[in-house]
């Protein structure tokens, strides 16, 4: 079996203590690589490095979270569209926009994720297109309409981390955006109705990730103590999606690597 975490925090200063070890475990796990997720301007370079020390196994994505939203500026962007240039970073963000925490002002918010949509079409247009990382809770409409205003310009997208409604994964797929499935599917306090939904994705379409260190799945079990997220769950993630989507594990395995690799364009 073999596997692609598509969103993993590997900078994340839990993992700072066994970093390697993590990277180990993943392998024994049958995770061929990952997609490090550069989310802000402190972690967006650290992503960068870490594939670069792991080439072919780890790759980055460089954006700034709407959590972040205000240390959006001039030079910002110049850092952004810089780390972009690497052959490492297969996608531009993790951005869009977040109601419900509104760690940035709004506004803030929506200004950033359009200067991270113009640094998508400027790719485009110079014929070095990458996906888009995508983030959206609690701000669907105004999502779809900063989204809108770059339609046509940009290229593939993914929602990462889906927890949203059925309305909202079909108004996605009706744009030809992936969706990618977290351990949020494991909980039964909030996640439930992904159990249904996942149904529904397109293989082609449908993608996994553990978002790690959040997120640990709820039905692991034994749960680690230190109750950490590492990509070596993924594993369990896709069995938990197979049984929701009526594959065997090997199916859902294969759909969503293959999905991953044209996604960002991996190499086989």
């Amino acid at each position: 079996m073999q596997l692609i975490d598509i969103g993993a925090n590997l900078t994340h200063d839990s993992f700072d203590r066994d970093r390697d070890a993590v990277l180990q475990r993943a392998r024994e796990a049958g995770v061929t690589a990952m997609v490090v997720t550069g989310a802000s301007r402190e972690h967006s370079p650290l992503a960068l490095e870490l594939a670069q020390r792991h080439p072919g196994f780890l790759y980055a994505t460089a954006g700034v979270h709407p959590h972040h939203a205000v240390e959006y500026t001039e030079e910002c962007d110049a850092e952004m569209r810089a780390l972009l240039a690497h052959p490492e970073v297969v996608a531009v963000g993790e951005c869009g926009l977040d109601y419900f925490r509104d760690f940035s002002p709004r506004p803030a918010q929506r200004r950033a994720f359009e200067r991270q949509l113009q640094i998508a079409a400027d790719l485009a247009d110079a014929g070095n297109p990458k996906p888009l990382f995508l983030h959206q809770r609690d701000a669907h409409a105004d999502f779809l309409a900063v989204m809108k205003q770059f339609e046509g310009r940009i290229g593939a997208a993914v929602v990462h981390c889906f927890t949203g409604t059925r309305e909202e994964m079909f108004d996605y797929l009706d744009r030809d955006w992936y969706i990618g499935i977290t351990g949020w599917l494991c909980d039964e306090r909030r996640g439930a109705h992904l159990r249904e939904l996942v149904k529904h994705i397109p293989a082609e379409r449908l993608m996994i990730e553990t978002d790690a260190p959040y997120l640990l799945p709820r039905t692991l079990k034994p749960m680690p103590k230190d109750r950490r997220n590492e990509p070596m769950f993924l594993a369990h993630i896709v069995e938990e999606l197979a049984r929701d989507r009526g594959e065997d594990v090997a199916t859902s395995a294969a759909i969503t690597t293959a999905a991953a690799r044209a996604f960002f364009r991996l190499p086989g």
